[in-house]
């Protein structure tokens, strides 16, 4: 992205990101997820790391929230109550402690680690002892004036505790977050909906909601919590753990299951730890703080912008976030129907980076007037692949066109039709699907990847996951997990099973791009003639003539196919998803071997069935699958079938496999 582009692109976000944050902090109304939010603010953010001299001081990012609203008295903060930096994977969290590393010129081996709890942060200011004002953070200067509500809240100390009343200083300020427990909120809910009114989206929603009634009474039928989670004020603490017990010890509570941790690795384990807990944790957590433990380095680290470099939110993976469509594909799925899927940059959302979106049919697309280039809202609920939510028009370039749906069918080229009726568009041609499917299930066999059946293949050509046999080997395990029968660990195997198969030899790779006419000794054939795919991929049908065996259909078969575009396309796409096809080594004539039929039957010990075929054709042999007068030795090995008793009536030379394997190696 040039310079300009970017200035452009950060005018538009400063925006959007402003009227969404007005009608959230001001109104109290939710105009768009915070999740969607914070993902807005992340790329405005970034923009802005790269190009530094475009910030301006009307950014959302240089500013905590929208200004207070008049029903409250306004309270100025004596020290502005900052906003933090968000990152979103390990990556980003490691380059952030690399940047802070390179300012304090030194490794930093110790951080304090507490969850990112979804409320209502205040300021708490005590005087004496004794709670003075309460206030909201509001833009980070000004805040509202909300003390008489917080002194409803039970696990606001009204008085800090006696026992430090020595260590008073005349001013104490301690930060912390209101929320709502979850027991309480559910609680609630349900008796707004028996009294007829409209029940709360979230728990963080009600808590600030619920701060800001008039009626202080209201608030104590609540049952609001607060954590204290900073303590602005000199009692002669060094680090952040000694200013958490410090929280304790005056009355509050701390933020819960904090930890002091030491490395990225702790780091990381906590945090994922805490995702497998936030459901019972009570309360609700978007993720978790990590801050510099040291209070002096904390403070020479300083502050850029309204974010200080000590610290920063790592969070948890978002069920919405927002990205660009580059593009609108159609797949073909089980029934023939044409279905639309989005390209989008690569997004982390709901713990995984996902480059595709589902947009269910052509009518969805017109509904949510989705186009190339536009900024799109994705949602993740347990679906395979996320959905498009909402396109975010004010970001929307200049020069798009509204999309239509394809005339023809994107795999055989066939006319679509639509019946009356009926949302959905179909291929004209009745076997397109089953053309498709049947074709990366053979592909699937030919690499030897088990535990690809037709259903499962199926699915992942409806989800849009599949499209040709070479996409196989882009699968990753968190998209398999919402397909039916697949739980992490047989994800994962499946995944680990087809990226085991990336190397081929040249003759699986020509039976594996189904050829028509080209069956496996066909294939064993061409590899043996030409060695490599770059010269089948270059020759005439004059040069395939010459290869024994192979006339006139077969050679006008495979100058055919590698005349078609899709087809060139097709090998392209196996090799850019890191399929490596060997050359092959030619013929080696054995005595004994070379022009002989062979056929096995039964286990093999220390051989496997497709080794031992490999063997026999390497040799100049034939393996056959079926025996006749043609065959010339039966390779017998335990529990032999049907074949055995063939070769027995027939009188066909019958081989052990320790036989069978001399006679290769004479």
């Amino acid at each position: 992205m040039t310079k300009t582009e970017a200035k452009n692109r950060i005018e538009k976000l400063k925006d959007v990101i402003a009227e969404h944050r007005y009608a959230y902090h001001v109104l109290d109304k939710t105009t768009i997820s915070e999740a969607s939010l914070d993902s807005l603010k992340h790329e405005l953010y970034t923009l802005e790391q790269q190009y530094p001299d475009l910030i301006t001081p009307d950014s959302p990012t240089q500013r905590v929230g929208g200004k207070p609203l008049e029903k409250f008295i306004k309270v100025t903060h004596a020290l502005p109550m900052l906003s933090m930096e968000d990152v979103f994977a390990r990556e980003e969290f490691e380059t952030w402690k690399e940047r802070i590393e390179k300012v304090a010129g030194h490794s930093i081996g110790a951080f304090f680690c507490m969850p990112k709890l979804d409320g209502l942060a205040v300021s708490l200011v005590y005087e004496d002892g004794e709670l003075k004002t309460a206030a909201t953070r509001g833009d980070g200067r000004v805040g509202e004036d909300v003390t008489q509500n917080v002194r409803t809240i039970e696990s606001v100390p009204l008085r800090l505790r006696e026992n430090r009343a020595a260590l008073f200083q005349k001013r104490i300020e301690v930060r912390g977050e209101i929320f709502f427990p979850v027991a309480e909120f559910e609680k609630m809910n349900k008796s707004l909906v028996a009294k007829g009114g409209d029940p709360f989206a979230n728990p963080r929603n009600a808590a600030a909601g619920s701060v800001r009634q008039l009626d202080s009474a209201i608030v104590a039928l609540r049952k609001l919590s607060f954590v204290a989670w900073d303590l602005v004020a000199d009692f002669g603490q060094t680090t952040m753990e000694e200013e958490w017990q410090l929280l304790r010890e005056l009355g509050f509570r701390a933020t819960p299951e904090s930890r002091l941790l030491t490395s990225v690795d702790e780091i990381a384990k906590h945090w994922t730890w805490l995702q497998t807990k936030r459901e019972k944790l009570g309360y609700w957590v978007d993720g978790m703080v990590v801050r510099v433990n040291d209070n002096r380095l904390y403070d020479k680290l300083g502050v850029v912008g309204k974010t200080p470099r000590g610290l920063v939110a790592w969070k948890f993976p978002a069920e919405e976030a927002t990205t660009l469509v580059r593009e609108i594909q159609w797949t073909v799925g089980r029934t023939g129907a044409l279905t639309p899927v989005a390209v989008v940059d690569p997004t982390w959302i709901g713990g995984t980076t996902v480059q595709h979106a589902s947009l269910h049919n052509q009518d969805e697309i017109e509904r949510l007037d989705i186009r190339v280039g536009d900024t799109v809202i994705l949602f993740k609920a347990g679906d395979i692949i996320p959905k498009i939510k909402q396109v975010i028009a004010g970001l929307r370039p200049d020069g798009t066109r509204k999309t239509k749906p394809p005339s023809s069918c994107p795999v055989c080229g066939s006319k679509v039709e639509r019946c009356e009726g009926e949302v959905a568009i179909y291929c004209s041609n009745r076997n397109c699907f089953v053309k498709d499917q049947e074709s990366i299930l053979h592909a699937a066999r030919s690499f030897g990847i088990d535990g690809l059946g037709p259903q499962i293949i199926a699915s992942l050509m409806q989800e849009g996951l599949v499209q040709t046999p070479a996409d196989l080997f882009t699968l990753k395990p968190d998209e398999l997990l919402g397909l039916e029968g697949f739980a992490d660990l047989s994800s994962h195997k499946l995944v680990d099973q087809i990226q085991s198969r990336k190397e081929i030899t040249l003759a699986k790779f020509i039976l594996a791009l189904g050829i028509r006419n080209v069956g496996e000794q066909t294939a064993i054939d061409l590899a043996n003639s030409f060695g490599s795919l770059k010269k089948i991929l270059e020759a005439s049908k004059e040069g395939l003539l010459k290869v024994e065996g192979i006339g006139e259909i077969v050679a006008g078969s495979v100058i055919e196919f590698f005349e078609s575009e899709h087809n060139v396309l097709l090998v392209k796409r196996y090799l850019d998803n890191g399929v490596r096809v060997k050359d092959s080594d030619g013929i080696q004539n054995k005595a004994g071997v070379t022009g002989k039929t062979f056929v096995l039957t039964g286990t093999l010990a220390g051989l496997g069935r497709d080794e031992a075929k490999e063997l026999i054709r390497k040799a100049g042999g034939v393996a056959s699958s079926s025996v006749s007068k043609q065959t010339d030795y039966v390779i017998v090995g335990e529990n032999p079938g049907s074949k055995f008793d063939d070769a027995k009536r027939l009188g066909v030379r019958v081989l052990s496999e320790d036989e069978f394997v001399a006679m290769i190696q004479a």
